[in-house]
């Protein structure tokens, strides 16, 4: 007897750094894969949805529809529809947590906060795009300089008891700071601390600037980044709401729910 599955959709978002996809079925989320998106847009936004796949169990001819998201969204010839990763974001926060009225949103390259409506659609939001402070891409050139592993950053710092002062937060001072700090005897847990600091400052000015409405999700790539989750936290005197499932996904999981509602 052949068995009839339930209608599967995809979202893709490819990052500057990673791409995502997710896919979905109307009783949740079956599978989702993360890979580095490298030089190749469209060879990434292909072989996470692969992945993506593999895991679930399912061939691409039985998706009934693909949403592209992410800076890379153009380059997905593959894909149905393409939506902006602001709209994707807020969807897929609201998928995981339906009381989450503000979402911060720290990627590779750029920083976003997003306030929503009741019904989850996008109120408002601010976005810093013009340089890469405090974003994944900053984190990294922060973490070689330091001589650290990403993943190791967030958890030196927690380590701090007297976090380094920066004096800039462009990539490339910042990293020259970073150097000079440690060159006269700055322990890297206090570096790393004060760089968490910086950019909690920056992100969280950028947050009370549009207004926040709580609860606040705090999704991306660096959400992951527990130290500079605390030191977020503490700038702006709240707690985040949970996410129950990795919040890099967001962006490619609210494409994938979209893409349920279009032709669900």
């Amino acid at each position: 007897m052949k068995i009839i599955r339930e209608p599967v959709f995809a979202g893709i978002d490819v990052g500057s750094l990673t791409a995502k996809a997710v896919l979905v079925d109307k009783g949740g989320i079956l599978s989702h894969a993360i890979i580095d998106t490298g030089a190749n847009p469209e060879k990434a936004g292909k072989t996470v949805f692969d992945k993506a796949l593999g895991k679930a169990g399912y061939r691409r001819e039985e998706v009934r529809q693909i949403v592209g998201t992410g800076y890379g969204r153009v380059s997905l010839s593959f894909v149905d529809k393409a939506i902006t990763e602001l709209t994707c974001h807020a969807k897929g926060v609201r998928y995981l947590n339906r009381g989450i009225m503000t979402v911060i949103d720290i990627g590779g390259q750029d920083s976003k906060v997003i306030r929503l409506n009741r019904d989850g659609s996008m109120a408002d939001f601010a976005m810093n795009d013009r340089c890469a402070a405090g974003t994944g891409r900053f984190l990294e050139v922060m973490a070689r300089a330091l001589e650290v592993g990403l993943e190791e950053l967030g958890r030196i710092s927690l380590r701090s008891r007297k976090p380094s002062l920066i004096n800039s937060m462009c990539t490339v001072f910042a990293e020259s700071e970073v150097i000079s700090l440690l060159a006269s005897g700055e322990e890297k847990e206090d570096v790393a601390a004060g760089l968490h600091l910086g950019i909690a400052k920056r992100v969280g000015n950028l947050a009370k600037r549009l207004g926040i409405k709580e609860r606040v999700g705090f999704v991306g790539g660096v959400a992951k980044n527990k130290g500079l989750r605390d030191a977020l936290e503490s700038f702006l005197g709240i707690g985040f709401a949970p996410i129950v499932e990795d919040p890099q996904i967001t962006g490619a999981l609210g494409a994938a729910v979209l893409a349920s509602e279009t032709h669900g």
